[in-house]
């Protein structure tokens, strides 16, 4: 079967790999969409992701969804032939955070095609991948497979909206309108939020923020945009930048709450730390999600203009093409690979 595997930077093949059969507790998924995430550009263009470097060749991948094809012994779940989504981690269970109910920040997780791990643990980009079965979600009634492989980063979304405490009739500032940022608008809005303000460099950026339900868009390189918030109750940097903390920091009001969703370069990274102190501006971080991963799935089966942000689906012989078109955020937010047979719906 064909699954797309990371060699090194710059070095992505689609190639054959074993079909795999599922053991005691685990799952054998169909899959028939994958997102291409930030971090697996990350993988495709440096190698590496933060602080998590390739050492091995590795599936990448981890927002897919498919259908169950069988189960290995003394597992159950969703029926055979269930359209299914699959929660990418794997908790340990019995690690301080896990205990404390952080599982999300789990010293000993596996993650499907993350390299935080050695041997890494292989990803879902593939023709047919084997999971625990308790990893399995189905779907609810109504939501189809395509909207459904938003699941993952929509979840991460709602765990940073949820990291800045109670949104409800509050303004919140977004910096960066990439999927996630895009996704955060929607998580923000669903939990209340009164005005929602997002920045970006990129006008088609913006314009899928405004789809997503953003109330108002500013280009981040104009300070005399009218649309800047003069003070934000909440701000959530999702871009990834220190220019956009920076922004952040500079336009939540005293006393608010700054959240770092965007995964910031490896190593110090400058940042406004006296307005941290002068202004009492709680810093936050969010990583990752733990139970909102079901809270995604229902909140996409209730609201179609999800669609709007899965701006391309290629087939995975065309891996390198889609990771090309989902690098340039002027043509794309959101892009999903298929692994389902060419011409099929």
């Amino acid at each position: 079967m064909l699954g797309c595997v990371i060699h090194g930077q710059d070095d992505l093949r689609v190639e054959e790999v074993p079909v795999p059969s599922p053991g005691p507790g685990q799952a054998l998924v169909a899959v028939r969409y994958g997102g291409v995430c930030g971090s697996d550009l990350h993988y495709w263009r440096h190698g590496g992701v933060g602080d998590f470097r390739l050492r091995e060749p590795m599936l990448l991948g981890h927002e897919v969804v498919g259908t169950v094809v069988s189960y290995g012994a003394g597992a159950s779940g969703p029926a055979v032939g269930s359209a299914v989504a699959v929660h990418p981690a794997s908790p340990c269970g019995v690690c301080p955070e896990c205990v404390e109910g952080r599982r999300n920040v789990c010293r000993d997780t596996r993650y499907l095609g993350s390299a935080a791990r050695f041997p890494h643990v292989q990803g879902g980009f593939a023709a047919q991948v084997v999971v625990p079965a308790d990893q399995l979600r189905s779907l609810p009634a109504g939501l189809q497979l395509r909207r459904a492989a938003l699941a993952e980063p929509l979840s991460v979304a709602l765990h940073a909206v949820r990291r800045a405490g109670d949104v409800r009739g509050r303004h919140v500032l977004v910096t960066g309108a990439g999927p996630i940022g895009c996704l955060v608008v929607a998580a923000a809005k669903a939990a209340g939020a009164a005005q929602v303000t997002v920045t970006d460099l990129l006008p088609a950026a913006l314009r899928y923020a405004s789809a997503a339900g953003a109330d108002t868009v500013v280009r981040a390189d104009d300070p005399d945009d009218a649309g800047w918030p003069v003070q934000a109750d909440v701000a959530v940097e999702a871009s990834g930048v220190a220019a956009g903390l920076d922004a952040c920091l500079r336009r939540v009001r005293r006393g608010g709450v700054v959240v770092q969703l965007g995964m910031l370069p490896s190593g110090p990274s400058p940042f406004a730390g006296n307005l941290v102190v002068s202004r009492e501006i709680e810093l936050r971080g969010a990583f990752r999600f733990d139970g909102e991963f079901d809270e995604a799935l229902e909140l996409l089966a209730s609201e179609p203009a999800f669609d709007e942000l899965v701006s391309a689906v290629l087939p995975v012989e065309e891996a390198e093409s889609a990771f090309a078109l989902a690098a340039d955020r002027s043509r794309s937010c959101k892009v999903l690979l298929d692994f389902g047979v060419l011409g099929t719906p």
